[in-house]
């Protein structure tokens, strides 16, 4: 259900995998995305198996309505709103608010500075690292106190560079943004590593403690893949603070 939980100086990170919840096939088990064609009350449950495993309580859990842009809202709550408002990053510091972000081979980002008591979640696909959700995060956090030196990031399951295949000129047009997403298949051809682009760009903004999952998805059968299964469901990262 977990498959990583990390803790830094009472900050938690974790990422799930597709096992332990109640969805039927196409998107067994632990879906927890409900805007992929799941049953609503499958979805439900599975937050609710999720959230309790970590320790957390479902109702403390902030989603998002990812739209791959690069819109950032600081929360102190659960939204008020069904759905929620469309933002692909959400800070907080409010401690024991955890973040969430879904993904099935998008990059998710988390990130807090324990010092500061702040903490971040983004959702980076190509269209928002190139945009720009990453930085857009950061400079939230930092609006809040937080410093880039003491920011911890941690970036969970995504398709990797080796299996992210594109057009050339795609391929040419994000890396005229982001250099480090540069990449090639396994099989030769034109790819994106999203994942180092987000690395490159934290970096740059003077976050050092980063730590990227080998886990590619599209490669694992324990994670949900978009681009293996196009009708699939949705893994979550989860950041918060004691």
């Amino acid at each position: 259900m977990i498959g990583q939980h990390d803790t830094v100086s009472g900050a938690h990170f974790a990422f799930t995998d597709r096992w332990g919840g109640v969805s039927a096939v196409p998107y067994e088990e632990l879906n927890l995305g409900g805007a992929v064609g799941d049953d609503p009350a499958a979805v439900r449950a599975n937050r609710e198996l999720a959230a309790k495993s970590l320790g957390l309580d479902p109702a403390r859990v902030v989603w998002m309505n990812q739209v791959h842009g690069d819109d950032v809202a600081v929360v102190d709550g659960p939204w008020t709103t069904d759905p929620a408002p469309p933002v692909d990053g959400l800070v907080t510091a409010v401690r024991g608010l955890a973040l969430a972000v879904l993904t099935a081979d998008c990059v998710p980002v988390l990130l807090a500075d324990p010092v500061a008591g702040v903490v971040a979640a983004a959702h980076a696909g190509r269209p928002g690292m190139v945009k720009g959700v990453v930085p857009a995060a950061v400079e939230a956090m930092r609006s809040l106190g937080a410093e880039p030196a003491r920011i911890v990031a941690r970036t969970g399951p995504a398709v990797c560079g080796r299996c992210y295949e594109v057009p050339e000129a795609m391929r040419a047009e994000v890396a005229a943004v982001e250099p480090a997403a540069h990449a090639e298949t396994s099989w030769g051809t034109p790819a994106l590593d999203v994942g180092a682009g987000v690395h490159a760009q934290l970096e740059r903004l003077g976050v050092h403690d980063r730590e990227r999952s080998p886990v590619c998805t599209r490669e694992s059968a324990d994670h949900f893949s978009y681009r293996r299964d196009r009708t699939t469901g949705r893994l979550a990262g989860y950041v918060w603070l004691d």
